[in-house]
């Protein structure tokens, strides 16, 4: 790729590269460093490049590119850090500041093309893409490509098949524009947030979602209007369609009257929940992007504010995996141990350095996946300690890395939300002979 000869002057506020004191305690908790032990691939070295192409000391550079491109934006650096440097920020303005200064080959742009403006905000665009993906799936196509040792020819892409969802229908497009009521009194009014490809990828969880938050005296909205979040686009360095993304979302929801924004997504909570620093410098949107961000809660952090009702009995034995965006990012970690405890029979182990990434961070497993593979080969195996037959988590992208480590692993484990979980046990509750899944 061609990068700018001069100096873009952009990226990271001086007075958040400030802050950092370059003490080193983040090192130990940033997964690339404790992979590779090089000073530029942690946080602090990043942050040192950052200020560098900020002052204008130097442009971006290919290396500079590479380093920013490597960091998984786990922002488990933050929990470590004494300083409180928004690490997260920062690096998402660093790679707004190379995709302003780099030129990407066409074949590459295209792609981010179609993806980011075209894919991830159109329902029409996604439904078809899901249509397509479950022809293969589901028609024998894959498993004879997989047989025929074809997809080896096709280098990241033929790897980053094994990564890919399962296409799910009905969608969840379906339940768009609807409001679903509890048996029960109405004690909360709340608005669910589908997502983006979750819609017709982790649709089953996000009905899962629905029914667990009916179970709980919850007048469930589905605003037709909604769109993708925008943190795709955020840690694309694609900064102005993350606002207009964000500028959606507050229009379709914001004056809906609702108590909380509810999502199952741990990665799409920590982006509406920054809206209120993403839209800070717009006059028509900084107050209400505030008024947005404080509606929004992870459904792990709804529901366990709640008096919740009891769920049956579910006999198995949990780990839990720490979504990054949920414990680093939202500073959430015990309600989701919480809700699970909440599960008669349910024994939850914890997992040795549970918050550490598992490699997914978004598009990152597709995109480097020698480093992903190496970052997740440490968390099946300190999943493995646990003896636990589930691996619960709180993310939708994690399920998808933590799958494919199940199957490259042979580690013979289901991996679920917390949330599915806790569907499952209400369904048990219904009907008391019905057997652990």
């Amino acid at each position: 790729m061609a990068v700018s000869e001069a100096p873009y002057i952009a990226g990271p506020a001086q007075f958040d590269l400030d802050r950092c004191i370059h003490c080193g305690l983040c090192l130990n908790a940033c997964p690339t460093y404790r992979e590779l032990g090089l000073e530029m691939d942690s946080p602090r070295g990043r942050v040192y490049q950052m200020a560098r192409v900020t002052s204008g000391e130097t442009g971006v550079t290919p290396a500079y590119v590479e380093h920013i491109g490597l960091c998984l934006a786990c922002r488990a650096c933050e929990s470590a850090c004494p300083s409180g440097v928004p690490y997260g920020r920062m690096v998402d303005q660093a790679r707004a500041t190379i995709e302003a200064s780099v030129k990407r080959p066409a074949a590459v742009r295209l792609l981010r093309k179609l993806v980011y403006k075209h894919l991830v905000v159109s329902p029409a665009a996604l439904k078809a893409a899901a249509g397509l993906l479950f022809f293969y799936q589901r028609s024998g196509l894959r498993r004879l490509v997989r047989a025929s040792g074809i997809l080896r020819y096709f280098g990241k892409l033929g790897k980053a098949e094994r990564l890919a969802p399962e296409a799910e229908f009905p969608s969840f497009f379906k339940h768009y524009g609807k409001v679903y009521s509890p048996e029960g009194p109405v004690r909360h009014r709340v608005a669910l947030m589908g997502g983006c490809i979750a819609n017709v990828t982790f649709a089953r969880l996000n009905e899962a979602t629905l029914r667990v938050l009916l179970n709980n005296g919850c007048e469930v909205s589905i605003p037709a209007h909604q769109t993708c979040c925008g943190s795709l686009h955020s840690h694309a360095g694609m900064e102005e369609e993350a606002r207009k993304l964000a500028r959606h979302n507050i229009d379709a929801l914001l004056e809906g009257g609702f108590e909380a924004i509810i999502t199952n997504a741990a990665g799409c909570g920590c982006a509406m929940k920054e809206y209120r620093e993403l839209l800070a410098s717009e006059p028509a949107y900084a107050e209400r992007a505030q008024r947005f961000s404080a509606l929004v809660r992870d459904v792990n952090e709804f529901l366990s504010s709640l008096e919740l009702e009891p769920p049956g009995p579910l006999p198995c034995v949990v780990t839990y995996q720490d979504s990054c965006h949920l414990a680093h990012g939202q500073k959430i970690r015990a309600a989701p141990r919480k809700l699970l405890s909440a599960i008669p029979q349910l024994k939850l182990v914890e997992m040795p350095l549970s918050d550490q990434c598992c490699g997914s961070a978004g598009v990152y497993n597709v995109v480097q996946q020698e480093m992903a593979a190496a970052i997740l080969t440490g968390k099946m195996a300190n999943a493995q300690l646990t003896g636990a037959q589930i691996i619960a988590t709180a993310n939708p992208g994690c399920m998808l890395q933590l799958r494919a480590g199940v199957e490259r692993h042979s580690t013979g484990q289901r991996v679920a939300h917390v949330v599915e979980l806790l569907d499952e046990a209400y369904a048990r509750r219904r009907r008391p002979g019905a057997e652990s899944s």
